[in-house]
């Protein structure tokens, strides 16, 4: 993907742009999350873009570090065009929430699941947002950076 796709992209979008690089070929946009379902309908059906593979997301705890506290970080690859791209979504602490895209890529169902069981951001429209890795009793997320390590957990017993 070169600078052009970059360029379209804030083109289209002017004002919800945040920030966006071109680094060695790593291709990085920061988009505010109002825009989101948008962004990603016309990042996937646009044929000069065609980014229909959702490969990863994922979250990053920025504790006291950035204005928000979290990033959920989307990584998309089109396989018709060999190009990648990466999109960060700021998220407030005080807001966790972001919009569920599980409609757009069904690979997001877990990935969601997953950031919300880690780090406590909720995905608003998630058709079944419920802790994956964790038990349901799990008090807490444990990649926030403030989780404490020693915390003991409620134990459960065998299951009837």
């Amino acid at each position: 993907m070169d600078s052009d796709q970059i360029n379209k992209i804030n083109s289209k979008y002017k004002g919800a742009i945040l920030d966006s690089h071109d680094f060695r070929g790593d291709q990085t946009i920061t988009v505010q999350k109002n825009v989101l379902i948008e962004l990603f309908k016309f990042l996937r059906d646009d044929p000069e873009l065609d980014f229909k593979f959702l490969m990863d997301l994922t979250a990053v705890d920025y504790l006291n570090r950035k204005d928000n506290r979290f990033e959920v970080v989307y990584h998309f690859y089109s396989l018709k065009h060999n190009h990648r791209l990466r999109v960060k979504v700021p998220v407030s602490e005080d807001d966790c929430t972001i919009d569920s895209v599980s409609s757009l890529w069904k690979t997001a169902n877990w990935y969601e699941r997953e950031v919300w069981d880690l780090y406590g951001i909720k995905f608003n429209g998630h058709p079944d947002m419920r802790r994956i890795l964790l038990y349901e009793e799990f008090k807490g997320h444990p990649l926030r950076k403030d989780y404490p390590i020693n915390k003991r957990q409620p134990l459960i017993g065998p299951l009837n």
